[in-house]
């Protein structure tokens, strides 16, 4: 039976990081039952919109994640809302991973009692940092002793799938604060960990400033490139060193555990497996019973969605465009892409006109290529953005 992935994204915070430029931002509470009833419609008529396009919904869905944003935020009766809903259109399978994204310091006792009871059985805390002038620098409410306790909290509640995510090169950050900050991470004994080497984007607040050469959210305090590339490569081999293989481009997963911790949600997203997207900028990937792809969003502002804006057109993705995503998507993961299973899904002949583009990557040290995979190196994942821009040159110089 083919299972589904959800998404269910939920726009509120309590404060705007410097760095972001998600559909997210400060609103008020009042909002937030308005939200929650768009969702439930949505929901609801999700299997209706998809079969109008033509478009198969699973029945069942065996990953569940709400992102943002701060789920978190959301009152404990909203909670069991959007659960009776979810639960109203779809199947939850009994062994479902059900993951929440939360901020250390934004999870109430109810809601954390309302998420448990509902079976959210994995939490993903947005750290970032255990340095709190580092945290506090980027917009963020939390500081250590707030996120530790939070940790125990969890656990406390009977959720011992924890994630935590770190983020390389804030502002104000060295090579000595990094360490401790991954220190901590160890310490804590999660089964899962994020790293993201910071990207500022030019819309965001921290964009703007180094776009005028302003001071108020120390923008000239950033690492310079190199600097978060060597945070980049000490996280991954000190993450090893704690047991913790990096299995993605970002993600790492304790090994010898008495269960896989991977994030099976998003792993969904890496091998084109089919998920809905419910929410302010949510995205969706389902297929037509022929098996195509089609792609489809909502709006990424909030009035919009409130008003019952519903999903933009959807867009049916060729087979080139479902074989170019295979590689870029595929590549992310350390396992690679198997060759054998892209010839057998696209053709050989189809596969083959890579082959120039991968010699090229090969003798450059960004991917590694045995008899059956091709995968990045360390290298190759620390240029990641560089590699899938080639693999795209090469399909457009093939069409």
């Amino acid at each position: 039976m083919e299972t589904l992935g959800l998404y269910i994204s939920v726009p509120f915070c309590r404060s705007k990081c410097t760095y972001c430029n998600f559909a997210s931002g400060v609103f008020p509470s009042s909002y937030f039952e308005q939200y929650t009833a768009r969702l439930e419609a949505d929901l609801h008529t999700a299997r209706a919109q998809a079969a109008a396009w033509g478009a198969v919904l699973p029945a069942a869905a065996d990953t569940i994640y709400f992102g943002g944003g701060t789920p978190s935020i959301l009152p404990a009766e909203l909670v069991r809302r959007i659960f009776s809903a979810i639960r109203g259109e779809l199947t939850v399978m009994p062994d479902a991973e059900i993951t929440v994204e939360c901020a250390p310091g934004q999870l109430e006792e109810a809601t954390l009692a309302a998420f448990a009871a509902a079976g959210v059985n994995r939490i993903s805390f947005g750290v970032q940092s255990f340095i709190d002038r580092e945290a506090a620098l980027t917009g963020r409410l939390h500081n250590r002793a707030i996120a530790l306790e939070d940790i125990r909290r969890v656990r406390t509640a009977g959720i011992s799938n924890i994630s935590l995510d770190l983020i390389a090169g804030l502002p104000g950050q060295t090579a000595a604060s990094w360490r401790e900050s991954l220190a901590v991470l160890a310490d804590t004994g999660v089964d899962h960990a994020s790293i993201y080497m910071l990207e500022v984007d030019d819309d965001s607040r921290l964009g703007r400033e180094i776009g005028i050469g302003g001071l108020r959210y120390h923008a000239v305090e950033i690492p310079s490139d190199d600097a978060i590339a060597d945070f980049y490569i000490e996280g991954v081999a000190f993450l090893a060193g704690q047991g913790m293989m990096q299995y993605e481009i970002s993600n790492f997963v304790r090994t010898g555990a008495q269960a896989d911790h991977s994030s099976r949600h998003n792993l969904k997203y890496w091998q084109r497996a089919p998920y809905l997207g419910i929410g302010v900028d949510a995205h969706s990937m389902l297929r037509t019973g022929a098996g195509q792809a089609l792609r489809f969003a909502t709006t990424d502002e909030l009035e919009p969605f409130l008003a019952a804006a519903g999903w933009n057109e959807p867009h049916w993705l060729t087979r080139r465009e479902e074989l170019e995503e295979a590689w870029f998507l595929g590549l992310r993961l350390n396992q690679g892409v198997s060759l054998t299973a892209l010839c057998e899904e696209f053709g050989a002949e189809n596969v083959g006109e890579y082959v120039g583009r991968l010699r090229e990557l090969e003798s450059e040290g960004l991917v590694v290529r045995s008899r059956d995979h091709v995968a990045l190196t360390a290298q190759g994942r620390l240029l990641s953005n560089e590699v899938f821009g080639r693999f795209l040159e090469e399909r457009a110089a093939a069409v």
